[in-house]
């Protein structure tokens, strides 16, 4: 069992960053790779970035490449989400994922299916 807690979110204006942080708990060496999703109401969950916890090989979005940075810290169990010039349409709840199962990141890193282990979700909101 994994237990994820993700911190962070916000209020911010349009071209402005945050960092979001997840700590992971748990059987956290068994982590084979982490991931940040997002969620608008009436909308279906979207992937935002992976990393492969071994490897720390990255993995982003079309809609955030350049803009975000997903990177890990091993000793402190933890994933952050480095979010830079937010627009309006960045507004989401974020999710921290986690899975402990091999997969092809290429392939199914971006499958929210992929993930066994998730947050409670942070709020970001970014205003016009």
């Amino acid at each position: 069992q994994v237990e994820l807690v993700e911190s962070g979110g916000g209020l911010v204006q349009a071209g402005g960053s945050l960092r979001l942080s997840c700590v992971a708990s748990g059987r956290t060496s068994s982590t084979y790779a982490m991931a940040w999703f997002r969620q608008d109401p009436g909308k279906e969950r979207e992937f935002v970035a992976a990393i492969r916890w071994s490897t720390s090989s990255t993995y982003y979005a079309d809609s955030v490449k350049g803009r975000f940075t997903i990177s890990r810290d091993n000793a402190k169990n933890t994933v952050y989400l480095q979010m830079n010039t937010l627009r309006p349409e960045d507004t989401a709840v974020y999710y921290c994922a986690a899975t402990v199962r091999f997969i092809t990141m290429a392939v199914a890193g971006d499958r929210a299916g992929s993930y066994d282990y998730w947050g409670q979700g942070t709020q970001v909101t970014v205003s016009s």
